[in-house]
């Protein structure tokens, strides 16, 4: 019998299955389905898990949730002697199941005997972080599929730092997991007993409180705000996830008066009803709050996705039309914002640092280092910003300044170790505020855009994925890579290649990666990377040239290059 197919039969066996995953696992008559759903074993990596609610090993389900955070709690209690003690924080967003999730999490930790420190309902990602920090504990976890489908949720390990884990800590607990033998049995205390019992600890307005405070630290002009902030017209989409009460509390407390928030998104659902992903690097994701915005004449449109850790922003340009930004545009606003404000109060740091991804936009770097400070490339994930973040700390070498991804992650104060969408949002605010005061000149978003590119060159990028489903589509990527590797492309979009790196090798000390990145003689590069917690191969493409019009000529060259090359797999 084939492996899968014992799997299958375990489960089906299994007299105390949950009734609805039985019942599940009952209606399905393909093979082909039951060989995906119990194949494997939902992979865990540095990101933790991922993937489709429901029956089976290679789905999330209560059972994998319970492998999962055995493994945890054995590496803890083998890596940490005070790990009882110190506990684990948990958090969750909307999704379905994630409370549900949440408290099987915290069951199995405390029938190990370790304190668990539950928020009492859904918050942000990066509150998890800051939580994790604030109570000094030995991990966090929180149940997010961050801007997956309704279908999808997941389940993210982060460290004592507040940081994802890294790949050799998750390579340490992915052997733990490994080592637990059944699945189906792993022993869980009841959420209840627990609770009762001392070891699980709600965290509520408190930590919320605390969390806000360190927000407000962050502002650079909080009287310009304070003056501006009946001017600012605000539009704010939670995009039905848990963004919605911690970013209209900073809001509030900044003094900005007018936020008006989409009320067909406001409260959380798991469905995301009005969207066709929840994730706001979508322009459909805005309709609605363009609509809104266009009622009440808003300037600023702002959207966060599930779990708050990415925000995406549409503002009103000079012309009176509503703009809609990339990823890479915001970073490089948000940068240009604080180091200009910092120089202008004399506070630049001597050892300042930027950090960025290897496919984030290199105008990011160009504007640090008008202003002398040093930017540091991290692999793909903010992990590794966390890092990095944390090495800095130990070695007093570098001051952090900013990080930043394409991907609409953010972070600016290093009291979370995550991107986070709260932080964002408020600079966000607060720098739109400052530049159409008269201290900043008076001007909009696209206007300050301008001049950025104007003195660094234009930069413009651009992402291209293709979702590959199932065992085949895995196949499929790994394949595609292989040959690519194996026969390295010499041109792209009419562009000699000069260098491919190949981050399976090192790459200037940084840790092994499936990317590989093509740099090219008039500037530009393209990058191909495998997603690590979705069935995607993802193409990222940058080109640069004086003139906006033939920079966007090079980058369409490179993506229809590409295009060819994909369209042979």
């Amino acid at each position: 019998m084939n492996d899968y197919r014992k799997a299958y039969q375990k489960w089906m066996n299994f007299s105390n299955l949950e009734p609805s995953l039985k019942q599940e696992l009952a209606s399905i008559s393909a093979e082909k389905e039951i060989e995906d759903r119990f194949y494997r074993h939902l992979a865990f990596g540095t990101g933790g898990l991922r993937g489709v609610i429901g029956a089976g090993t290679n789905r999330i389900n209560r059972y994998v949730i319970r492998r999962a955070t055995e493994g945890l709690a054995r590496y803890l209690l083998k890596t940490d002697a005070d790990a009882r003690k110190k506990g684990v924080a948990i958090a969750f967003d909307s999704r379905h199941m994630s409370e549900d999730f949440a408290r099987e999490a915290a069951g199995v930790l405390a029938q190990h005997g370790i304190h668990v420190y539950l928020f009492e309902k859904l918050r942000p990602t990066p509150m998890l972080s800051f939580a994790v920090r604030e109570k000094g504990a030995a991990a966090g976890i929180v149940i997010t599929a961050s801007h997956n489908p309704p279908q999808y949720n997941g389940y993210k390990v982060y460290g004592p730092d507040g940081g994802q884990i890294p790949p050799a800590t998750a390579d340490a607990i992915f052997q733990e997991i490994e080592g637990v033998e059944n699945e189906l049995t792993v022993a869980i205390l009841p959420y209840e007993e627990a609770k009762n019992g001392g070891l699980i600890h709600l965290l509520g307005e408190e930590m919320d409180r605390l969390y806000t405070d360190r927000l407000l630290s962050l502002s650079l002009h909080p009287q310009i705000v304070r003056e501006q902030g009946a001017h600012l017209n605000i539009v704010y989409s939670p995009l039905h996830g848990t963004g919605n009460e911690p970013l209209r509390r900073v809001l509030k407390a900044m003094g900005f008066t007018r936020v008006h928030i989409v009320k067909e998104q406001e409260h959380p659902d798991p469905d995301f009803p009005t969207v066709s992903a929840p994730n706001p690097e979508e322009k459909q994701a805005f309709e609605k709050a363009i609509e809104l915005g266009k009622k009440v004449d808003a300037q600023l449109l702002l959207a966060t996705d599930p779990d708050a850790d990415r925000v995406g922003i549409v503002f009103k340009d000079r012309s009176g039309n509503y703009q809609f930004l990339n990823g890479n545009q915001i970073g490089a606003l948000m940068l240009h914002y604080l180091l200009s404000q910092k120089k202008a109060a004399a506070e630049l740091p001597h050892n300042g640092v930027m950090l960025k991804t290897i496919v984030t936009s290199d105008l990011g770097k160009a504007i640090a280092s008008s202003y002398g400070i040093h930017t540091m490339e991290t692999l793909t994930g903010f992990k590794f910003i966390g890092e990095k973040i944390r090495e800095f700390e130990e070695n007093g070498t570098h001051q952090f300044l900013f990080g930043y991804e394409e991907s609409y992650g953010y972070l600016i104060g290093p009291f979370v170790r995550d991107k986070d969408a709260i932080q964002a949002g408020m600079l966000i605010c607060e720098m739109a505020a400052f530049y159409q005061s008269p201290a900043g000149g008076g001007m909009t978003l696209d206007q300050v855009l301008e001049q950025i590119y104007q003195k660094h060159g234009y930069y413009v990028e651009d992402l291209i994925s293709f979702t590959f489903e199932g065992k085949e589509g895995q196949e499929k990527i790994t394949a595609m890579m292989e040959e690519l590797r194996r026969r390295p492309l010499e041109q792209i979009g009419g562009s000699a290649v000069t260098n491919m790196e190949d981050y399976l090798s090192r790459i200037r000390d940084l840790p092994r990666a499936d990317v590989l990145k093509f740099h090219l003689k008039d500037g530009g590069w393209v990058a191909i990377r495998p997603s690590g917690t979705e069935p995607k191969i993802k193409f990222y493409f940058s080109a640069v040239t004086q003139n906006q019009e033939a920079a966007e000529q090079k980058l369409a060259a490179c993506k229809s290059d590409m295009l060819r090359i994909v369209a042979q797999f």
